[in-house]
């Protein structure tokens, strides 16, 4: 379905960096306006996350992190960097890491990397995260590029890693935003598009306390 929606790859891709270019580099232009919900955002997620961080057999370190479609650093900020040791940032805006140095504050000397790319052509480094965190991104991508990015993000993670994507989901099929040109995907092809990228599904929650007015947001750990 998604093939009939993006007829022209390139300008799917181009007419995203140029939105991305012209938001404003807050954490209220990150959100799309929604600033309001970014605590709720954080506290949903640090409680999924800290599921599956610690000690012992099948928990996943809290080494090195990799905040995907990053932009100023909001959950680097308010959630990795509390709970790793070093945070890496990839993201398509320059304007944003930039940004994100100063929002960083003290705590940013922990980044280690800020890598300006979009994640359809992004190579993170092979065994080197503990957790890729994928947030309000993955819409951004095609399937085919999805699924090859997700294919690289398993490569990239060491031993009892993780893989959380948290996003928008559809009530049925692919829905297309010619805005900010990205698609909103169904739970069903989200499902398959794991699936195919060789990862199972450990953890599935929604997360509560949105607006009703936007999709639901769901949050999935795959490994």
């Amino acid at each position: 379905m998604e093939n009939r929606l993006i007829d022209n790859e390139t300008s799917f891709y181009s007419k995203a960096e140029e939105y991305w270019k012209e938001i404003p580099p807050t954490v209220d232009g990150m959100l799309g306006g929604y600033g309001s919900i970014s605590l709720i955002d954080i506290n949903g997620s640090k409680k999924f996350l800290q599921k599956f961080l610690g000690e012992g057999e099948g928990k996943t370190r809290p080494g090195c992190a990799l905040d995907c479609g990053a932009g100023i650093g909001r959950i680097t900020k308010r959630l990795l960097l509390p709970l790793f040791r070093t945070v890496d940032l990839v993201d398509v805006t320059q304007e944003f890491l930039d940004k994100a140095c100063s929002y960083l504050g003290e705590e940013g000397k922990r980044v280690e990397n800020y890598f300006c790319c979009g994640l359809q052509d992004f190579q993170p480094q092979l065994d080197r995260y503990d957790v890729i965190w994928i947030q309000w991104v993955i819409g951004h991508l095609t399937d085919e590029h999805l699924v090859k990015f997700l294919r690289r993000c398993r490569n990239a993670l060491r031993p009892d890693g993780l893989i959380v994507v948290k996003d928008n989901v559809a009530y049925e099929g692919v829905v297309p935003d010619e805005v900010d040109s990205s698609v909103c995907r169904d739970l069903p092809l989200l499902r398959h598009i794991v699936s195919r990228a060789g990862l199972c599904i450990i953890c599935e929650e929604q997360q509560q306390n949105f607006p009703e007015e936007i999709y639901q947001v769901h949050i999935l750990a795959l490994r």
